[in-house]
């Protein structure tokens, strides 16, 4: 398992959250584990340039060695918007072996790299490029973040239709707990286990620090 890609039903589902999670579970078993969001937009000027806070938020999950911010984020974008809006806006074309050249250098220096993507599945970087194709061209199993909330069993089923159709392997999904108040929690939880091709892998308090809710992530269920 040198490397996997985490997609998401949508943005701000939790992505971030359960990646560092993830991260933390991987680590626990010895291996070195390193983050990666190949694109972020909606970054901060800082006084060392433009940073997003989930590439920092997965630099932080991150064992040693301590990589460089920029082969964890190569590409950082101003405006939160959809990564080709952003991208265009600041005349900037996002293409993979941009993001490839440092995926490669985290590929040599850690056991497994956790690819988190931006917004869901199909998020457009450019005009003939997509989210998803950093996945399919780096040949990446996925793991599957669901945000729990009103809503999500169509948009798990068909993000995960999606993932399967372009030849990506589905090895398992993660529910995040972002509606504390959604009603019949868990049997949506139970219809996504029966429903999604996938086993579950965890479900995740999303108000719990990623450190503890690794305790919750069983790696030894991903279908490899």
């Amino acid at each position: 398992m040198s490397a996997l890609f985490i997609a998401g039903t949508d943005t701000g589902i939790g992505k971030t959250h359960s990646a560092c999670a993830l991260i933390h579970a991987l680590r626990a078993t010895g291996r070195s584990v390193c983050g990666m969001k190949p694109v972020a937009s909606g970054c901060m000027e800082t006084a060392d340039g433009l940073r997003n806070e989930d590439a920092i938020a997965l630099l932080e999950a991150t064992g040693s060695p301590v990589p460089s911010y920029e082969t964890v984020n190569p590409l950082a974008l101003r405006e939160p918007l959809s990564p080709h809006l952003a991208a265009a806006h600041e005349g900037v074309t996002i293409t993979l072996p941009r993001l490839r050249a440092a995926f490669d250098v985290l590929r040599a220096r850690y056991d497994t790299v956790v690819v988190e993507g931006v917004g869901g599945w199909r998020v457009p970087l450019a005009p003939s490029l997509f989210a998803s194709d950093i996945a399919k061209s780096w040949h990446l199993p996925v793991v599957l973040v669901v945000g729990l909330r009103l809503g999500c069993l169509s948009h798990a089923l068909l993000t995960a239709e999606a993932v399967v159709a372009d030849g990506c392997k589905l090895i398992g999904w993660i529910g995040n707990r972002i509606d504390p108040q959604m009603a019949a929690v868990e049997e949506n939880i139970q219809t996504l286990r029966t429903l999604l091709p996938a086993p579950c892998l965890g479900i995740l308090p999303h108000d719990v620090a990623p450190e503890s809710a690794a305790g919750l992530i069983d790696i030894a269920a991903m279908a490899f």
